[in-house]
């Protein structure tokens, strides 16, 4: 396997990525009475986890990097509540966002795992 040359290179980073463009799409059915709240703080959430494995890329030290991958992974946690809420509250189905928010936890914790055991 290739190293990678840049954040976007990244598997992990490119679903993550897909999982904003999909947060953005799914958030326009929710009521206009949500813009300040749920629509706001959701899109915030989910935009944090690229940004910050972007950011983290460029970190020199291992504990740096896994650090960044640790804030993304919280703000991906912030994200599967507020997919809960959606649900219980019977703004829509989240089947679909869960499956790729479980798929993004499982590369987020392999790659943060990787960087720890890494000799860089």
């Amino acid at each position: 396997m290739e190293k990678a040359k840049s954040f976007q290179d990244l598997l992990v980073w490119q679903k993550a990525h897909q999982f904003v463009l999909s947060v953005y799409k799914f958030t326009t059915i929710l009521p206009r009475s949500e813009q300040y709240g749920l629509i706001s703080q959701f899109r915030r959430a989910a935009i944090s986890v690229p940004a910050n494995i972007a950011e983290g890329f460029k970190k020199r030290g291992k504990t740096d990097k896994a650090r960044f991958m640790n804030i993304a992974q919280g703000s991906l946690e912030e994200s599967r509540y507020y997919l809960i809420l959606i649900r219980d509250l019977g703004y829509g189905s989240i089947d679909e966002h869960l499956a790729n928010l479980n798929e993004i936890s499982k590369l987020l914790e392999n790659y943060r795992n990787k960087i720890l055991k890494s000799r860089f």
